[in-house]
Formats: C-alpha cells, sequence, structure tokens
C-alpha cells in the first residue's frame, strides 16, 4: 500500500531530499528486464493459465480532478466480477464494478481485456485507499493495493511532473531501454499530484507482432507510480497501429480513460483544471505534415495473423492521419482557450501535446509548420502560458514567443526562400538573469522527449557561418518515398530551415530527464507563478542511471487574475 503524505506538503518534502549539488539519486531500484518475455511487477507467475489477475493498473483524473478519479486496469483473460473498492484509510469501502474493454489485436489476433472503474463523489484534497480485483483474481486473498488523493480545491500549491517517450524496460523491444524503469522511479520521487506523459508511450508499433505484449510491459513498469497518482497522457505518433482503430488508436483508447472532451473523438484530446492552471492536453498527429506513424518500410510486407483475417500490408503503406478530425479538434481548442481566457478562475494555460513546433534537433525529427498554422495563433490570442512536448528525444527551452516572422525560412532542396512562420521571441518578458519569464507577453515550449526509449541524444542544429542555431522543418507531407534500394521505402526528411532565433536553451549532454513544475497561486493582488526544475540523467544515452542531476531553474510569473 502506498504511503502518501500531503499533497501541499510533498513537494516540499521531496525538494528537501535532493542534495546541494541538486543530484537525485532513486532509492529501491529494482534489477533489469533483459528477456523478451518477462514482464516488470506482473501479477502472475510465467507458468500459471491466464485470469482475471488485475496488472498494469493506472489512474486518470476524471472531469473533476478534486471529485472524480478512474482507476483502470488490465488482466490475460477475461475477469469475472471485475471491481475496485475504495474509501477513506480506516473507513468502511464502497465497491465499484470495473467497465470492460476489449480490442482484437490488428496484426497478431490477441483479445485484450481492459476494465475501468470511475469513482465519483469523492472529497478535494483527500486521501483515498483501493482494492481491484475479480472473481477470478489468482491474488483475491492479498488483492492488488494502492492509495492516491485528489486535487485541491480553489487557488492551491501544487506539483506535477512531466516526460514524453518513456518506452519500456525491456530491452527486447526495439527502442526499449532499463532507464525507462529509473524515470518511472524518479515521478515516485518526486510526489507530484500527477504526471503528464507527453505522447510515445510504448513504441508498440515499432513491434508489430508484439503491440500488446509491449503494451503490457509498459504499463507494469509504469504500475509502480501510476497506481498512485493520474498519470495523463496524450498519443503520439508511435500509438498510432496498423488495423487498430479509425486512427490506429484502439490500443490507447482502450487503456485510458480520460475526461469528455464532448466531441465525436472522445479520448484523443480533452482539459482538466487543478487549482487556477488548466491543462489542455492534444493530439498533433490531427495537424502535423510529418508522417512518423505505424510504416512498413520493406523489402518484404507486413502479414497479419491469419486469424485477424486482415490482408497483407506492402512496402511504402504508412498510417497517415493529419487531417482526421475535419478541423473538430482545432474547434473545439478555440473554444476550450477562449472560455479559459474569460474565466477569472484561471491564471495559467499548459497545453500537452507530443510534436513540437520549436525545435532545433538535427538529428530528430525537428519542426512542424501544421502545428504553427493551426494552434500557434490560438496560443496567441488567448494567452497560453507553457507548452509541454516529447518527440525530439531532448531537452530544449524557447524564449517566450508570440506572433511571427514571414518569409525567414529555406527550402533545403532548392535553397529558395520558404515561409515557415518563424516564431517571434518577446525578449521584454525575459527578466532576473534569463530565468524569469512573464508568460503574459508570450508562450515558452518544452521539449521533453527524454522519458526512457534507449534512442540516442537528438544532435542539435548550428549554422556553421553565424553560429545560430538551426531548426528544421516540415513544411509539406513527407509520405513515404521509394528509396534506392529495390524494394524498400523510405520518408522524405524535413524540407526546409530556419534561424532558431527562438531557442533558449538545450541540452548537450543527455536526452534523458524530468521535468517538476511546482505552482504557487500567491495572494489576490499579487503575482503567480510556476518553478520549473529540470532534472537530467548524464550518462543514461550510454548506460542506464538512478542519478538525476539539476540541469536548470525558471520562474514562470504573472499578476493573478483573482
Amino acid at each position: 500500500m502506498s504511503n502518501r503524505k500531503n499533497a501541499n506538503t510533498a513537494p516540499a518534502e521531496a525538494a528537501a531530499n535532493v542534495s546541494r549539488r541538486g543530484f537525485l539519486k532513486l532509492a529501491g531500484a529494482s534489477g533489469f528486464a533483459t528477456a523478451a518475455g518477462s514482464f516488470a511487477a506482473s501479477a502472475r507467475g510465467a507458468d500459471s493459465a491466464p485470469d482475471g489477475t488485475p496488472e498494469q493498473v493506472h489512474l486518470t483524473w476524471g472531469n473533476d480532478p478534486t471529485r472524480e478519479v478512474t482507476v483502470s486496469w488490465s488482466s490475460l483473460a477475461q475477469a469475472a466480477s471485475p471491481r475496485v473498492r475504495f474509501g477513506h484509510p480506516g473507513e468502511a469501502k464502497t465497491t465499484v464494478h470495473g467497465v470492460q474493454s476489449t480490442y482484437t489485436d490488428g496484426l497478431n489476433g490477441e483479445v485484450v481485456f481492459t476494465y475501468h472503474a470511475r469513482l465519483h463523489g469523492l472529497k478535494a484534497d483527500a486521501t483515498y485507499e483501493y482494492e481491484v480485483s475479480a472473481d477470478n483474481d489468482s491474488n483475491l486473498a492479498q488483492p492488488f493495493t494502492a492509495s492516491f488523493r485528489t486535487a485541491p480545491r480553489g487557488r492551491t500549491p501544487f506539483r506535477w511532473t512531466s516526460y514524453g517517450d518513456l518506452a519500456t524496460p525491456n530491452t527486447g523491444w526495439v527502442l526499449s531501454s532499463p532507464q525507462s524503469r529509473f524515470a518511472v522511479q524518479a515521478v515516485e520521487r518526486f510526489q507530484p499530484l500527477f504526471h503528464l506523459l507527453n505522447g510515445d508511450l510504448c513504441y508498440a508499433n515499432l513491434n508489430p507482432a508484439h503491440q500488446p505484449d509491449v503494451w503490457r510491459d509498459f504499463g507494469n513498469n509504469c504500475q509502480t507510480s501510476a497506481s498512485n497518482r493520474p498519470w495523463m497522457p496524450c498519443p503520439g505518433n508511435h500509438e498510432i497501429e496498423f488495423n487498430n482503430g479509425e486512427q490506429g488508436l484502439a490500443s490507447y483508447l482502450s487503456r485510458y480513460t480520460l475526461p469528455d472532451n464532448h466531441t465525436r473523438f472522445q479520448g484523443r484530446w480533452y482539459s482538466f483544471r487543478v487549482s487556477s492552471v488548466l491543462f489542455v492536453s492534444l493530439d498533433a498527429d490531427d495537424v502535423v505534415y510529418q508522417d512518423a506513424a505505424a510504416f512498413v518500410a520493406g523489402p518484404a510486407p507486413l502479414v497479419p495473423a491469419a486469424s485477424t483475417g486482415n490482408p497483407p500490408i506492402p512496402p511504402g503503406t504508412s498510417f497517415y492521419v493529419r487531417g482526421y478530425s475535419g478541423g473538430e479538434q482545432t474547434r473545439w481548442l478555440e473554444t476550450t482557450l477562449r472560455r479559459a481566457s474569460e474565466d477569472d478562475e484561471i491564471d495559467w494555460i499548459v497545453v500537452q501535446m507530443h510534436q513540437d513546433a520549436l525545435s532545433s534537433s538535427k538529428t530528430g525529427n525537428g519542426s512542424d509548420k501544421g502545428i504553427r498554422e493551426a494552434w500557434l495563433p490560438l496560443f496567441d490570442r488567448y494567452g497560453v502560458d507553457l507548452v509541454l512536448c516529447g518527440h525530439d528525444h531532448d531537452y530544449e527551452r524557447s524564449y517566450p514567443v508570440r506572433g511571427c516572422n514571414h518569409n525567414k525560412g529555406t527550402d533545403i532542396a532548392s535553397g529558395r526562400m520558404v515561409d515557415t512562420l518563424q516564431p517571434r521571441p518577446v525578449m521584454s518578458a525575459v527578466s532576473s538573469g534569463a530565468s524569469t519569464f512573464d508568460t503574459s507577453h508570450g508562450t515558452i515550449h518544452l521539449i521533453l522527449g527524454g522519458g526512457g526509449t534507449s534512442a540516442p541524444l537528438d544532435v542539435y542544429g548550428v549554422d556553421a557561418g553565424t553560429g545560430l542555431p538551426q531548426a528544421r522543418l516540415f513544411t509539406r507531407p513527407n509520405r513515404p518515398a521509394p528509396g534506392s534500394t529495390a524494394g524498400t521505402f523510405v520518408r522524405a526528411n524535413a524540407d526546409a530551415v530556419e534561424d532558431a532565433i527562438w531557442s533558449a536553451q538545450r541540452d548537450t549532454g543527455t536526452g534523458y530527464g524530468i521535468a517538476v513544475f511546482d505552482h504557487d497561486p500567491g495572494h489576490p493582488g499579487g503575482d503567480t507563478t510556476i518553478t520549473m526544475n529540470y532534472y537530467h540523467a548524464p550518462g543514461a544515452d550510454q548506460t542506464p542511471t538512478q542519478t538525476y542531476e539539476l540541469f536548470e531553474t525558471i520562474e514562470l510569473k504573472k499578476k493573478r487574475r483573482g
């Protein structure tokens, strides 16, 4: 059972456990899962028959984080009477039955069973214990137990953490790394109220014959934290899987019950509010030009299991979903932001998405004009303060930006001028030695793509002549194109480049890290702040490490509205 501190004191206590040198050493680290068939925190023995034993247990917020939490889990076979019992410590428990959600993996034919129990009518800023079980739970005598804390009501301090691109600790899977286990432990070490997971959760679509197994490894690794506090995800390009739903998101959508967006695309995007901070989670796959989802490189086709009835997928095929909502997501976003800008109870707007509008990565994906076209004008108009992304496996921070410069890019192939909508930094928003920023004048973008994937640190672009940071961009679709080898296919790279005049900080030492945010609502008539401490893990690109070191601290400050 998890022992939790009061949400208002946990940040201070956690900070006290970081040494003066800014190092964070994770305690209680376990060994690594190295075989392709082994799974972290599995509830069953390897030779046990599949049953309804809960595993991959995780929490998400409901529509109102002060009153609603959803407990979700999976089992290897259909659960009989799946349920959650919950209540305050030492008090009688209430039972809520889990709702079953299943899908059949479109490539290997495996049926996946997931369950969701929505807990309503909770008290704000209160601790609850819960247990998850089923009649055919092999651990029924000692069911899975954990605890969580609801969000505080009104303007109250709280902490959250964030990173993207987590993967799994099982080195049998493509892009997975033991570092992902330490990344999950880092979340627990900082004791946030909740965690934002910025897309590319486990990279199952890079392991097409084993997608459910990769998801299982991911879920059981995350369980050590996500069963104690909500983990709020957004979909990335690697959540898109062949033959798994209209946008390829069946695996993702079956595992997560997320706040309602009141559209026909439930689960793809959503918002929730804690204290005076509105969090908006988006699916950037809907607007980006780059095509980086499920893809058959060849030379052979991808052949689904015969039981699925699905035909072979030829080389060069990709699952490109740009525009899938027909603009519905962008219309929802504008309505959500406009209402927030008119609400005096909301001081801050934080956006979470996977792909990047501002990235100077040279070896990663770089920036995407699709986001700049669709969403950056809305961020400007309605005063978004902070955008958290992943996608590129590094850490980069922008200056506050607002508006754009036109015709400042160069087409890589032709050398001709191209309009990349280059974001314009607002240097008047910078004060106190470039560590304090007034985001009422512009939006700060953060790339936090250093969860736990094994991909090497992305190299940053620099112009050899001017020394200015350079950013590569996608300004048009990069669908798969024939490669130089017969029968194989590759994607086109970014097609344009610009001076990254908006880039303020880049971590050239390692791609791994975690961002820790502490919100202080301040007092009426005064300032409100969000302080970010970014911890990175030097050496993790070569050898997984438990040690996270403070890389930088910044403060966002603005006048409180109420």
